[in-house]
């Protein structure tokens, strides 16, 4: 579970160095479903979001700003968005998606617990590199899966921190 919670603090640090333009969505889950959705970290560029289902719960209706999400445990999902439209996922552990802004119900179809962080990036697409280059949302996938992937170096360059020396985030 170290191992996951390191990748995870990874794509936090790399998520809060790029710089974003936008706000933040309406129906933030961690107000309209507590039981399931936890911040645990929150600034002007993005939200990192603990999620949590037993099994077989159900959330309401509830939306997400563009992201990745990290499986920390996986698990048999069903999204429903709000026009019925039904999707099942099945999630690995150590996975990582990036999703498009959504708006949905959840419900963990399966027998065990679902785990996951949600790196929620509050703009429609623009993202900013800290060199000034706009990415584009495959460039953003791509770089935090590769930050995921423990073999791999950090995209930043930075082996021995998350954030840079100074921070106030540290």
């Amino acid at each position: 579970m170290a191992s996951k919670r390191g990748l995870c603090i990874a794509v936090i640090g790399f998520a809060a160095q790029v710089g974003v333009v936008g706000t933040a969505t309406a129906q933030d889950p961690t107000k309209v479903e507590p039981k399931h959705y936890k911040q645990d970290f929150e600034n002007e560029r993005v939200q990192v979001v603990s999620v949590h289902y037993g099994p077989h719960e159900k959330s309401g209706l509830h939306e997400h700003p563009g992201g990745v999400v990290v499986v920390i445990t996986g698990g048999h999902l069903k999204f429903t968005d709000e026009k019925g439209k039904v999707t099942e996922v099945f999630a690995k552990p150590g996975e990582a998606r990036w999703f498009n802004p959504f708006k949905h119900t959840v419900e963990n179809v399966g027998d065990t617990s679902y785990n996951a962080v949600y790196v929620g990036i509050k703009s429609k697409s623009n993202v900013i590199s800290q060199n000034g280059e706009l990415l584009s949302a495959e460039e953003l996938q791509r770089i935090l899966a590769d930050a995921l992937q423990p073999e791999k170096s950090s995209p930043l360059g930075r082996e021995d921190r998350v954030f840079p020396p100074g921070s106030a985030d540290q």
